[in-house]
């Protein structure tokens, strides 16, 4: 028996290994692909320790200086290896860093350099030391073999993750020159990880900005083709990245083929450091209007990818692709998840803060690209006036609204408070389903006569949204159907068709019948200032939501039905004055036309007749009085 077999040594984990094991392979980790980024992380971290043990000792690096790290991929075996030319690990380190579950020798190594130096030390990533373990979750034995910088001995480290490994000594020949081969004997169902499309795609997705070039090797003897060339984008000055290098990240990351409308790219310093590489899509993304609402920001540790499930930005900036990259914000156990912590809170502050400021600058600059940002992406920007109560009246100043004066070109409320006409008091909007719709409401009709623009606004959250936004530069929001319009104040323009006159007495006593006919239907029925081509209107109580937000509501079932309205009657208007006028002895007649009225009202609204049949019968009356007339 030979030294080398002699030297092998059996241990049981530090641990209950068996109960261990089994919740990081099956709860920890929520993906598989994770195994292959754990294992090349800790591959960097090795080769950063050797970069820095180089620096008093550079023997360590012999005739090797470059790191690497290489993936061989071994079909026929059903085998993964990952090797690199790190630091490497003595006997001891494998089994204190191996042997035991969550002990970290990065941590460690970390602590030292950071005692020495500050934390501008090492950028290591590994913290808790159990990311070698999601090998098991692939594999159903695992072999390390590794060789410390400067060592002359080898070691051998075996397990299949149950309860017990092993270390023996290895022939040097049988170990790297330098650093850590770990062969994974993979599971039946893990043979896709020899596949070089799978293994490729994982690391260009988790790992492919690790500060070490990766290669694969297709099969055993085969030459190494580089996969990662050890750079990442966003570490380099803006000034060396040109608009086509971005465009690709971008397509990259986002997996969008067309341009950015816009690229933020910078590094924020002080208390807390990191940097951001964030694109505003020049097309909608597919799932823009996803329930979840979730952002699509990538979270990177030192150039590792940790998950893209982090709120790096509020929800109304979901469309934001790209990624940010900190060095020291604190991971959970598996890094799949990211700890609350005052960093994120600020990291979350600072990128909001710089995109908004960057829509606000390409606004000014470039207005014709921010008008396309705007059409693709300003129905959900809305939402933050909603949700966003810190940043609403930046986000009212960025808004961009179609108006009755502009419904080709949207305009900016700073625009539309400009040109306020005198006596106006308030910012009027009409909310709805459509343009062509709205356009047509008669309840505009005492506005257009006095020249009063009214924001049009058919996205659903802008039903919302004016409900808490109190007002823009003084002059508060206000929906031109609900309440009176109280536009007295304000002149009409020579042009205009003529207001509505003072209600005469029959039309006054025509109203008045008119609302005791129609009941617990409406809240209430009076003459109408706002009207001066249609007969009648409906329009919302003073007090509660508008129209369009009451059915909205009704319709996600949020309220079991819409408030009564208020009906509107033109009292100049030919056919109101004709139903006054008309014989009070024929009282089935006048109360169709009262009926008909409202249901009318609700058609201009939008709606349909509450009673479609009670509607046709009355409408089939009323045709055959006139044929008889």
């Amino acid at each position: 028996m030979n030294e080398v077999e002699m030297s092998v040594e059996k241990h049981v984990f530090e641990a209950d290994v068996a109960k261990l094991l089994h919740l990081m392979v099956h709860s920890v980790y929520s993906d598989k692909n994770v195994f292959l980024r754990e294992l090349i992380s800790n591959a960097a971290d090795a080769c950063e320790k050797l970069r820095y043990e180089a620096i008093v000792a550079p023997e360590l690096l012999g005739s090797d200086p470059t790191p690497r790290i290489t993936l061989t991929l071994d079909e026929d075996s059903r085998r993964l290896i990952v090797e690199d030319n790190g630091i490497g690990m003595s006997r001891d380190e494998l089994v204190e860093s191996l042997g035991t579950i969550a002990r970290s020798g990065t941590r460690a190594f970390m602590e030292r350099i950071e005692a020495a130096q500050g934390k501008d030390g090492a950028q290591l990533i590994g913290q808790f030391g159990v990311g070698f373990y999601s090998a098991f979750m692939v594999a159903d034995n695992v072999d390390v073999v590794s060789r410390r910088a400067g060592s002359d001995k080898a070691w051998h480290w075996t397990s299949d993750g149950k309860g017990t490994y092993t270390v023996s000594a290895v022939e040097l020949a049988d170990a790297p020159a330098r650093g850590t081969r770990i062969t994974l004997h993979l599971m039946g169902d893990a043979k896709i990880y020899t596949s070089r499309w799978t293994v490729e795609r994982i690391v260009k997705d988790q790992s492919g900005h690790v500060p070490v070039p990766i290669s694969v090797i297709e099969k055993p003897g085969a030459e190494p083709a580089q996969v990662a060339d050890g750079t990442a984008l966003w570490t380099k000055q803006k000034s060396e990245i040109s608009k086509e290098e971005y465009t690709d990240f971008y397509r990259g990351v986002a997996g969008q083929y067309d341009e950015p409308a816009l690229t933020v790219h910078f590094r924020a310093e002080g208390r807390h450091e990191y940097t951001a590489l964030a694109f505003v899509p020049g097309s909608k993304p597919f799932d823009l209007f996803d329930p979840d609402r979730k952002g699509r920001m990538k979270l990177y540790v030192k150039r590792v990818f940790i998950t893209d499930e982090a709120e790096l930005l509020p929800r109304y900036l979901r469309f934001v692709r790209g990624l940010i990259d900190t060095a020291d914000l604190p991971l959970n156990v598996s890094r799949e998840m990211i700890q609350e912590s005052p960093l994120l809170a600020s990291i979350r502050k600072g990128l909001t803060n710089r995109i908004l400021t960057s829509i606000e600058k390409l606004a000014e600059n470039e207005p014709e690209t921010f008008a396309k940002l705007w059409e693709n992406f300003g129905s959900v920007i809305k939402e933050g006036i909603y949700e966003d109560f810190e940043r609403r009246s930046q986000l009212l100043a960025l808004s961009r609204f179609r108006t009755t004066a502009s419904d080709e070109k949207p305009r900016a409320l700073s625009d539309y408070v400009r040109d306020m006409k005198e006596g106006q008091d308030a910012v009027y909007y009409l909310t709805g389903d459509n343009l062509a719709q709205l356009k047509a409401s008669p309840q505009l009709e005492g506005f257009r006569a006095r020249g009063i623009e009214v924001l049009l606004l058919t996205d659903p959250v802008d039903s919302f949204w004016v409900t808490t936004a109190p007002d823009f530069e003084g002059k508060p929001f206000k929906s031109i159907t609900q309440g009176a319009a109280d536009l007295a104040g304000v002149a009409k323009q020579e042009d205009a068709a003529t207001p509505s006159p003072e209600a005469s007495p029959s039309v006054t006593e025509f109203v008045n019948f008119t609302k005791a006919t129609l009941g617990e239907a409406v809240s209430d029925v009076r003459t109408s200032d706002r009207l001066t081509e249609s007969a009648v209107c409906l329009v919302a109580a003073e007090h509660g939501p508008d129209r369009q937000l009451q059915k909205m509501l009704q319709g996600a079932g949020r309220i079991e039905s819409a408030a009564k309205p208020v009906l509107e009657i033109n009292p100049g208007h030919a056919l109101i004055t004709a139903l006054a006028a008309y014989p009070a002895e024929d009282r089935e007649f006048r109360e169709d036309a009262a009926k008909l009225l409202l249901d009318q009202a609700r058609v201009l609204d939008g709606d349909k007749p509450e009673d479609p049949r009670a509607f046709a019968e009355r409408l089939s009356r009323v045709f055959h009085r006139a044929l008889k007339g």
